[in-house]
């Protein structure tokens, strides 16, 4: 399987992530989903305002420096150990 594939079933598994996940490791996800599939930052801060839009944006800009591929082997190993922690706790 290659990374792509392996990332896009990793895409899916994060959907399973329990309830109790927290916003910070759902942000961090977010921000290596979107450096994966979309690349850079590519659009202006949300304004002060839009707090939920500004963290994700925040998110994304943190892992700007990341390639596509280092996002994406990010990502998988981020969603495995967050379902070994659910697993752990269950």
């Amino acid at each position: 399987m290659g990374l792509k594939e392996e990332f896009e079933e990793h895409a899916e598994k994060a959907k399973t992530l329990p309830e109790s996940t927290t916003n910070e490791n759902k942000l961090i996800l977010y921000g290596l989903y979107k450096r994966a599939t979309v690349g850079a930052v590519n659009t202006r801060r949300p304004g002060m305002f839009s707090l939920r839009e500004r963290a994700k944006w925040d998110a994304w800009k943190a892992v700007e420096g990341k390639s596509n591929e280092e996002a994406m082997s990010d990502y998988i190993t981020k969603v495995k150990q967050l379902h070994e922690q659910a697993a752990a706790s269950a």
